[in-house]
């Protein structure tokens, strides 16, 4: 007789560092995938003209526009930091077990800061 499945609460097991980093990675990946759309369909608003630009600017000072606009910066910056920290990876750099975690906590504290500073700059 076979043994029935265990049941596995994901909530409970402690990832590791890096695993938690790569899939940050891979969440801000998916949010500016999915946001990409709707920001080209901004960029191309504010190119058309003098006139659409400036219609377009003035929505952007209500702070659920502007909170919209950090959390697309916050994915950018984010994704910006961990995909050095890959091509780094991929160069031999940190790809020890030491090198690892150190490289997925200087990711966070460095996407921390910036995402921190960009949310000072916009507010």
């Amino acid at each position: 007789m076979k043994p029935r499945p265990v049941y596995l609460n994901l909530l409970q097991i402690r990832q590791p560092l890096p695993a938690i980093v790569s899939v940050l990675h891979r969440v801000s990946g998916v949010i500016l995938f999915l946001l990409l759309p709707l920001l080209l369909w901004l960029l191309a608003k504010s190119l058309a003209s003098e006139a659409s630009f400036n219609a377009l600017k003035q929505p952007f000072t209500h702070p659920v526009l502007r909170f919209f606009i950090w959390v697309t910066l916050s994915a950018l910056i984010y994704h910006l930091v961990a995909g050095i920290r890959h091509l780094l990876m991929d160069m031999g750099v940190g790809e020890s077990l030491k090198g690892g975690r150190a490289g997925a906590y200087l990711v966070l504290v460095i996407s921390i800061v910036l995402i921190i500073f960009a949310g000072i700059c916009l507010w």
